[in-house]
């Protein structure tokens, strides 16, 4: 199992609309990426699709991906392109859910958002997830 050091909240900077399968191709076409961003990319309906295990590395944060893993909830802009929490209450819940079990799993690993860390330039996830999920032991 790899070190665990961050659970790390993203957003897809997307419409709460986006597919997984959109965004998928968008990272393969686009981006050139042979691996997805996420572990765990969240519908707005709340539904959970795991893109890929734990065990391995995803690609949601540059030159940290060997020990984090990354969650991510679908929107985190507006009608505008501006950043804004859009997060609809089932995102929220399978969030917490998910945080919860790999707290318990990886006790010590810090939770916070993809902005978080240093040399990023984004809102993501558009909300201050060190401070929402700071209380979760």
């Amino acid at each position: 199992m790899r070190n665990i050091t961050h659970i790390v909240i993203h957003c897809t900077a997307t419409g709460q609309d986006a597919t997984v399968e959109a965004i998928k191709r968008y990272w393969k076409e686009k981006r050139g990426w042979k691996q997805v961003g996420y572990h765990h990319m969240i519908e707005a309906n709340g539904k959970d699709n795991q893109l890929l295990s734990i065990a391995y590395p995803s690609n949601g944060v540059k030159g940290h991906n060997a020990s984090i893993i990354n969650l991510c909830y679908i929107g985190g802009v507006d009608k505008f392109g501006k950043a804004i929490d859009n997060r609809t209450p089932a995102q929220k819940e399978t969030l917490l859910k998910l945080i919860r079990t790999y707290k318990k799993m990886f006790p010590n690993a810090i939770v916070q958002g993809h902005k978080d860390f240093p040399n990023v330039a984004k809102a993501c996830p558009c909300f201050d997830a060190k401070k929402e999920y700071s209380s979760i032991k």
